[in-house]
């Protein structure tokens, strides 16, 4: 039996991104001169393909799909990650200089979003096979045993954050990687220095890319007075900048929570979307939600994740087989990290990062991984025993 209040918790959300890409996507249509409903169908698209996707997954044997499918997912998308650095502009769809989709027919792929489930799966399967059995070991152990991963994970990173121009999937990739680490065993040491390592590696990728100096620049010159005042040396205070105007985004993406109030303007009638908060049904589709149904509709998609989390944690805390519980462990940590950097991004909290918030913004290539990343957690569900009334034990 799968789990079913983990699936219903997803579909609400799906069922939600449904009607905030309608609602939200207004000034887009107006602008660009779409039909009413083009992005409405575009997501039904996705959420349909993701939908029959997850429960066709959740249907599965595990014990004889689970590895082919993780590992097909890992294999290919790496490649075609690797791949579409060297492919003509007539298959791949470049922002900026980044070439992060790949053209299928009418649809654009992104093969990162699909990478990700593929590596928590990758780690999962190698860990479970060759770490979780080991003995205690002493620090250069450790860094023996860990190379090849990290050799991975930086080959991920070079071409994510260096070709793909996209930081904050590394962080979400990153912090996946090591709170893993500490599952399987790995010594506190090793962790504090892979730790120290990895936010060393983050500055100098912000120092090699003006774009993201330049943003972390703006961010600073907003929040500089509120963390500056509570430190009383003078030193500290040669850190500040000259602050220069609001971020335009985030500026826009406080009014619009600021405006919502705790019961909102009401479903369609939210006014930031109407060009002063470009693509709000993407990225900043939670400042959207919270103009149009106020704190009371923020607070419950929040909780609707953490029930998700909390049901994909408890899954993996009952199942038997050390792969499925670190796969699973894997998925909710790429769910809660996507909507904590989202959501701290829109609040001005740090930079803005770019992630896709689970399950709900618009766009097909992660509402589908997600879906696959369910769908696989949905077919681990079925191996966790459950008592008469299928309540799990």
């Amino acid at each position: 039996m799968i789990d079913k209040p983990l699936l219903a918790g997803v579909m609400a959300l799906l069922t939600l991104s449904l009607v905030m890409s309608y609602s939200l996507s207004t000034y887009t249509v107006l602008h660009f001169d779409y039909a009413d409903f083009h992005f409405f169908i575009r997501q039904s698209m996705a959420v349909f393909i993701g939908f029959v996707t997850m429960v066709l997954l959740s249907k599965m044997d595990p014990d004889k799909w689970f590895s082919r499918i993780g590992l097909s997912l890992f294999i290919l998308f790496f490649i075609l990650m690797i791949a579409m650095q060297f492919l003509p502009s007539s298959l791949v769809t470049a922002v900026g200089g980044a070439k992060r989709w790949i053209r299928v027919g009418p649809m654009s792929l992104a093969p990162v979003e699909f990478f990700k489930v593929g590596f928590v799966f990758f780690l999962a399967w190698s860990f479970s096979r060759k770490l979780l059995n080991k003995t205690k070991m002493q620090f250069w152990e450790e860094v023996r045993t860990f190379t090849p991963y990290l050799f991975v994970f930086m080959v991920a990173v070079v071409i994510i954050a260096v070709f793909q121009k996209d930081l904050g999937q590394v962080v979400v990739l990153g912090a996946t990687l090591m709170v893993l680490f500490l599952f399987i065993g790995s010594s506190w040491k090793f962790f504090l220095t892979l730790l120290s390592g990895g936010l060393l590696a983050f500055v100098a990728l912000i120092f090699l890319a003006p774009h993201r100096m330049a943003r972390i620049k703006s961010w600073w010159g907003t929040v500089q007075d509120s963390i500056l005042s509570i430190f009383p040396f003078e030193s500290v205070q040669n850190l500040r900048i000259e602050a220069g105007k609001e971020p335009y985004q985030i500026s826009n993406s406080l009014n619009a929570i600021h405006n919502g109030g705790f019961w909102g303007k009401g479903l369609g009638n939210g006014q930031f979307k109407l060009g002063y908060l470009s693509e709000v049904h993407t990225d900043f589709i939670l400042a959207g939600i919270t103009e149009e149904l106020g704190f009371l509709g923020l607070a419950l998609v929040t909780l609707t994740i953490l029930f998700i989390v909390f049901r994909i944690f408890k899954i993996a805390s009952k199942v038997k087989k050390p792969m499925y519980y670190l796969f699973s462990i894997g998925v909710g940590l790429l769910i809660s990290l996507a909507f904590i950097l989202n959501s701290y991004g829109i609040s001005g909290i740090t930079p803005i990062k770019g992630i896709a918030v689970p399950f709900l913004s618009y766009g097909g290539s992660h509402i589908w991984a997600s879906c696959i990343a369910i769908g696989m957690v949905l077919m681990v569900s079925k191996k966790v025993p459950r008592d008469a009334k299928g309540r799990m034990r």
